[in-house]
């Protein structure tokens, strides 16, 4: 692989709060790969958790580091919750370099969920907006801009976006995150594992659509990942046992941000092109019991 495969590209990363982050470790690694990167934020979410939020401008210096010679960088804080903030986001993200070639979906709320027989309507709906509804309407935002494809009309079942192409190679990369429900239960995480799951479920629907458009989608699971609600200091849950947990597991550890950071760059690359429309799993082979 060319030591910089994303040159000249521009990638969009949301969720870059913490540099514990899967965010962050997604865009450090895209910019490593030789990508601008503009990234979106919004702190008042982590600094209600235990885990607490980074002060973005330490962040946003760091992540400089990371640039290749000529990359371009910068960031946005937004609540996504309001579908209002999505359109000067995307402006502002293509103003970077006059594109965006890679969107990374990685925002997501967390805590405030609990069990089925504890649930309520608001709490479904606050997960539902961060985690699904604001994913499908950025991703839907963004094609429009990169495909110039707005439908007249509401489509029927079955019906065409409008394909074009054949295309050389793909017009953009769109990757959604999603969770462990995927493979057992998440319990007292029922709103988050809810939400996450429809963006599992329609992967291969979106993806479709895209294609015809020209533009990649994938879903990746990370798996447990230790972005700071697995240490004692920063937990939200009990950790009762999770020494055992993890010495039953092959590599004797969770997840680290970099794991699911180098499956997204490599995607991202003209080496990932062929994959499309899958919910890939990275997780050292955690599900597997």
């Amino acid at each position: 692989m060319p030591s910089l495969p994303l040159s000249g590209k521009t990638a969009l990363v949301t969720g870059v709060s913490r540099r514990r982050g899967i965010g962050f470790a997604v865009a450090a690694r895209l910019a490593a790969l030789g990508a601008s990167v503009f990234i979106h934020h919004f702190r008042a979410h982590d600094v209600d958790q235990p885990w607490g939020g980074d002060d973005i401008e330490a962040l946003t210096e760091q992540l400089r580091g990371h640039l290749a010679p000529g990359a371009r960088l910068g960031d946005r804080a937004a609540d996504l919750r309001d579908p209002a903030e999505i359109p000067a986001l995307l402006d502002d993200a293509f103003a970077l370099t006059g594109g965006v070639d890679i969107l990374v979906c990685n925002h997501a709320r967390s805590g405030g969920d609990g069990s089925l027989l504890d649930m309520t309507a608001e709490r479904l709906d606050e997960h539902w907006q961060a985690n699904g509804r604001s994913v499908l309407l950025l991703t839907a935002e963004y094609a429009r801009r990169i495909s110039g494809v707005t439908p007249d009309a509401a489509l029927r079942p079955g019906d065409h976006v409008g394909r074009r192409g054949p295309f050389p190679e793909p017009t953009g990369r769109v990757f959604w995150m999603t969770s462990g429900q995927i493979h057992g239960a998440m319990r007292g995480e029922v709103a988050y594992a809810t939400s996450k799951a429809a963006l599992a479920g329609i992967t291969a629907t979106a993806a479709a659509e895209l294609l015809d458009v020209g533009i990649v989608l994938n879903t990746v699971n990370p798996g447990p990942v230790n972005t700071g609600y697995l240490d004692a200091d920063s937990t939200d849950r009990d950790l009762s046992g999770i020494e055992e947990a993890l010495a039953r597991t092959a590599f004797g550890r969770f997840g680290r941000p970099d794991d699911p950071a180098h499956l997204i760059g490599w995607l991202a690359t003209d080496e990932g092109a062929w994959i499309v429309g899958q919910v890939l799993t990275s997780d050292g082979g955690f599900s597997l019991g």
